[in-house]
């Protein structure tokens, strides 16, 4: 019967949770037992919490703890994960670092508590990079995550723990979070779903750079209804966070239901920003050819070059900021105990003048205005979900990414990023797979705020594939293709 329960979809197990055809603790058994089946073979969720979930689970089948029944997003009784850089009461939660390694906090983040109180069950905390920085899933506390498709490969960062367990069935559904792609990279490299929101759509609670639109909380899952499901989890107002607004009237689930019928008139694609971003060549092509399916839908595709200018130096200098603001202490006080990206990041904001942050601005100014523009006759911008396959799990970044060295461990991350500058929700969807039977995904950037018509995009691309439907996979050995 476990085998049974992991391979429903979360809306599936929802919908038999309801009905009573199954418990909240027949799941955790279910999952329990996939964690001790594959985990080893992928380290994607290294603390668990049993005894707190099957406590969650016993509340709720005696009629307690059900506040949110009846809400949007209601998870009636689902066992979830939660990225290892958000709290969870009496749970250790690490940050991925050796400075936290023993961290146990009182009170659980905002967004658990959100989680919790709609249903969902905290099962275990997944595997991050050192606080969440990075584009391959490994640290010092835990060790590396790896890839189910090919366990020598990475799962991408930040969010890779959370992309491994839904891709082998450990969860059902996943949360993460998302600054240059930690949702939508490790998302590509599983081949499973995963939602940058719009900012202010999901409470990032306890951090400190609140007023900041770059970092967002989101929602990972095996296909897009149930991500749609877990964003309704997750939306609206919360008094810890001034950036958050309502949810809206309509569901995210109400709106992918509805996909078919509104259907986008106009689709703009780019595969590379006109050759000015680095990107693996075959990648491209495959992203390239599997678009040209939304015309089977009657949709047409119009190819844009919008004008990255400098908006690269720009997120990093923004980025930066975020670092000063979160590690500025710590590289005073435990320097010895950070790795390597976090003290360049930091030391990098410590440099930057006001001038600087100014021209930042004046960039990110701009190129939303050019995103503007193509919104003005297209419903959605699709792109490479990332700028390069998945690489050597050993491998803290890639050297070069079609034929470009990168300068830094973010440099393949504009893909990804450019929609964090113009603050547009982005979904990622697989589209296929490329020579060595590597995952390869679309990006579905969409206008600020406007969720639902990512949401819709995707799962009418994810229709015409189907592809979720060869999830869940049991973890795959597997050698690292020659680098190109």
């Amino acid at each position: 019967m476990s085998h049974d329960l992991i391979r429903l979809t979360a809306t599936e197990a929802v919908a038999k949770l309801r009905a009573r055809e199954v418990s909240p603790l027949d799941l955790i058994d279910a999952a329990a037992a996939r964690i001790e089946a594959v985990d080893p073979a992928v380290n994607a969720l290294p603390t668990l919490c049993l005894d707190r979930a099957r406590d969650h689970a016993r509340a709720l089948m005696n009629g307690q703890r059900r506040e949110g029944e009846g809400e949007a997003g209601w998870l009636a009784g689902l066992p979830v994960a939660i990225k290892d850089l958000t709290e969870v009461g009496g749970v250790r939660t690490t940050f991925g670092s050796p400075i936290f390694a023993d961290y146990v906090p009182e009170r659980s983040h905002p967004i658990v508590e959100r989680i919790e109180r709609r249903g969902g069950i905290v099962i275990a905390k997944s595997n991050t990079p050192e606080f969440g920085a990075g584009g391959s899933t490994f640290n010092e506390v835990f060790g590396r995550t790896r890839n189910p498709w090919n366990t020598s490969l990475t799962c991408g960062g930040s969010t890779g723990g959370g992309a491994v367990a839904l891709a082998t069935g450990e969860v059902w559904l996943a949360h993460g979070s998302d600054h240059g792609g930690s949702l939508r990279r490790p998302a590509t490299y599983c081949s499973v779903v995963g939602l940058r929101p719009s900012p202010g759509r999901v409470t990032r609670g306890a951090q400190e750079d609140l007023w900041s639109p770059l970092s967002v909380q989101g929602p990972m899952a095996r296909n897009i209804p149930d991500l749609a499901l877990f964003l309704d989890t997750m939306a609206g107002w919360d008094i810890d966070d001034p950036m958050t607004y309502d949810a809206p009237a309509r569901s995210f689930v109400e709106a992918v239901a509805a996909a078919e019928r509104e259907k986008p008139l106009r689709i703009a694609f780019t595969a590379d920003f006109g050759g000015t971003m680095a990107m693996d060549r075959e990648m491209a092509a495959i992203c390239a050819k599997e678009v040209r399916r939304f015309e089977a839908l009657g949709i047409e595709i119009e190819e844009v070059f919008p004008d990255l200018g400098a908006l690269n130096e720009a997120f990093l200098v923004l980025r930066s900021q975020h670092f000063v603001v979160d590690r500025e202490e710590l590289l005073a006080t435990k320097r010895d105990l950070l790795k390597p990206d976090i003290i360049w990041q930091t030391e990098r904001g410590l440099a930057e003048t006001p001038s600087r942050l100014a021209w930042a601005e004046h960039e990110r100014a701009r190129f939303f205005r050019a995103m503007r523009d193509i919104f003005a006759r297209c419903d959605v911008l699709v792109t490479p979900g990332a700028s390069s396959p998945a690489f050597d799990v050993m491998l803290r970044a890639p050297e070069k990414i079609g034929g470009k060295v990168l300068d830094n461990y973010m440099g393949g991350s504009l893909i990804n990023a450019f929609a964090t500058m113009a603050s547009c929700p982005a979904v990622a969807v697989p589209c296929g797979f490329d020579q060595y039977g590597r995952p390869v995904g679309l990006q579905v950037v969409a206008p600020p705020r406007q969720d639902g018509r990512a949401l819709q995009v995707a799962a009418l691309f994810e229709r015409l594939t189907g592809l979720d439907r060869m999830l869940p996979l049991d973890p795959k050995p597997g050698v690292v293709p020659p680098y190109e």
